[in-house]
């Protein structure tokens, strides 16, 4: 089965959760795009930028619908996806999936809460767990 990244952030973006053998797809890919993207990238203005969002997913919705969704709009994220909400697999989800059909236009930091140590203590291995029997 071939992955539609398009179909994908659709699905995500009406709130249906993708399936496993999806994130494991999606997975693959863009740990090959961000492995090849440089240390430092050159990020077009204007950009909006936008911190932790800690497994909002209604609140990343709005986001979008205040600010545009890409290619429309450059967006930096500044990490800490995961962890406190209960909606972060859909969240980094959504994020991964918008970064690999727009790679110039979002732009997806690292942060303290994209850690396996981190993610065990403040819940988005638990979600993954509930939510897909595994945490991949």
């Amino acid at each position: 089965m071939g992955l539609d990244v398009g179909a994908c952030i659709e699905r995500l973006f009406r709130g249906e959760r993708l399936e496993e053998w999806e994130i494991s797809q999606v997975c693959e890919l863009v740990q090959d795009l961000l492995a090849d993207e440089a240390n430092v990238v050159s990020i077009a203005a204007p950009v909006t930028v936008i911190g932790d969002v800690h497994g909002q997913f209604h609140d990343l919705l709005e986001i979008f619908a205040i600010g545009g969704r890409s290619p429309d709009t450059n967006y930096l994220f500044l990490g800490d996806y995961v962890d406190r909400g209960h909606h972060s697999v859909e969240t980094i989800s959504l994020l991964v999936c918008l970064k690999l059909q727009h790679p110039s236009r979002v732009h997806l930091l690292r942060g303290n809460h994209e850690s396996r140590s981190i993610t065990k203590t403040y819940g988005f291995y638990t979600e993954c767990v509930q939510k897909y029997g595994n945490a991949g």
